[in-house]
């Protein structure tokens, strides 16, 4: 949406500065036609950009945010929607209808790339994810000053008290029908790209919120930012495979939950995405 805004701004200026210089009238607008809209479509880019900074120049990402930004949450929208259609991400969907309409749950899915949120974002927008991320999420360039405000909650891996202060805080969110909780349950993204085990004490989160577990795919976000640098699109494949009430949930250890779930993704994402030692098993 961002960028057709951008692009129809920038075409506009383009034609009023050739209209301006009465450069249709000779071959002139051959040449200053393409560089009126280049430069227009800077501009425009370079105030975005701008923007961006000034809003969250004013964000302190160690102070805990209790309500989800209407403010915040569109901006991020509009970033994963524009970064995904200037990256010329191409996704197929399935299973989507299946998104419960009432009430929140607990977002399970693989993850391949720094960008998989961004393809999450744009296809939940209604369901307002907040995600789990790593604590050095937060240090990176205005993505830790963004997800505070719309309630994701960084996650320090190698403390387990701290852990689980995040933890409770996630079930916390969710039993107060603040925001629905998306958590990657491989805890990492793997050099080699590959589904591994989960960590199944995130899965209590689901169990002790009483919500719904969305399981869900992603397949080859990982070649985003290879293909991006190549001019070439990406098909990425989101599905959704099932949704687990949350009354099956209860009476049931999270490791059982745990290797459901991940049985059942691993048969959706097929042998590829299986690590060498894990196919050998099988």
């Amino acid at each position: 949406m961002l960028i057709g805004v951008i692009v129809a701004l920038s075409a506009v200026a383009a034609v009023l500065t050739c209209v301006g210089a009465n450069a249709f009238a000779s071959l002139q607008w051959l040449w200053l036609l393409p560089v009126s809209f280049a430069g227009g479509f800077l501009s425009c880019a370079v105030l975005v950009f701008v923007f961006l900074l000034v809003v969250c120049a004013f964000v302190d990402p160690d102070k805990q945010v209790d309500e989800d930004s209407k403010f915040f949450r569109t901006i991020v929208n509009i970033c994963a929607d524009t970064v995904l259609t200037f990256a010329r991400v191409r996704v197929e969907t399935k299973g989507l209808e299946k998104i419960p309409q009432d009430g929140r749950f607990l977002l399970v899915s693989n993850h391949l790339h720094d960008g998989d949120p961004l393809v999450l974002f744009r296809y939940f927008k209604k369901s307002q994810l907040a995600f789990v991320g790593k604590r050095e999420t937060k240090n990176m360039f205005l993505v830790g000053k963004l997800m505070p405000k719309i309630l994701c909650q960084f996650i320090n891996r190698e403390n387990d008290r701290e852990a689980l202060k995040t933890i409770l805080r996630c079930i916390q969110l969710l039993k107060e029908d603040k925001v629905s909780i998306a958590i990657f349950p491989e805890g990492y993204i793997h050099q080699d790209r590959k589904f591994y085990p989960f960590r199944p004490g995130v899965f209590k989160i689901a169990q002790k919120a009483n919500v719904p577990i969305v399981v869900c795919t992603l397949k080859n976000t990982q070649n985003m930012v290879k293909n991006f640098l190549k001019l070439k699109p990406t098909d990425v494949q989101l599905h959704l495979l099932d949704v687990i009430p949350a009354q099956s949930l209860q009476g049931r250890t999270t490791v059982d939950i745990s290797n459901e779930i991940h049985e059942m993704m691993a048969k959706d994402l097929g042998p590829e995405y299986m690590p060498e030692q894990q196919e050998d098993n099988t």
